[in-house]
């Protein structure tokens, strides 16, 4: 389950494209809400710290558009990522 309320400790490091443009299902969504045409999906791995203090190294899943920057950041957990495996 992806986690929305957290905070960065590091930069976004190994970054890479999994969606863009029609293959996201909530491009729609993004347009109304931020403008932009050329959305992309992302993930890489940061360092974050959750609203309890717990810190550690997630993957991290982000929206970017050129000139609208990045939006809807979201992790997931240690252990949803041992279950993808």
């Amino acid at each position: 389950m992806p986690i929305y309320e957290f905070e960065l400790l590091s930069d976004i490091t190994d970054i890479e494209v999994i969606a863009i443009d029609s293959s996201i299902r909530i491009v729609d969504r993004l347009r109304k809400r931020y403008g932009g045409k050329r959305w992309r999906k992302l993930k890489g791995r940061a360092l974050v710290r959750l609203y309890n203090g717990e810190e550690f190294e997630a993957e991290v899943h982000f929206y970017e558009c050129h000139g609208i920057g990045r939006r809807v950041l979201m992790i997931k957990l240690p252990e949803d990522e041992d279950q993808d495996e």
